[in-house]
């Protein structure tokens, strides 16, 4: 039973980080030098800030479940 929801809450972990934006891209300019906008404080709205939230959720269920797992 614990088994199917880790594999539930792991593909909908992996999936939900395949939709958040490539944030790697903005930090190419912190060796060059380059990036402007890198201290800037900017928030997350909308979608992109349930995404997030949705991806700290799910993390935090897969390692509960897990441990949960290795317990038993």
């Amino acid at each position: 039973m614990l088994e199917n929801v880790l594999l539930i809450i792991s593909v909908l972990l992996i999936a939900i980080v395949l939709l958040q934006g490539n944030k790697a891209t903005d930090s190419n300019g912190i060796i060059t030098g380059g990036n402007q906008e890198l201290f800037q404080n900017m928030k997350e709205r909308g979608a992109e800030l349930f995404i997030s939230r949705l991806t700290l959720v799910l993390g935090i269920l897969f390692f509960i479940v897990s441990y949960i797992l290795f317990l038993f």
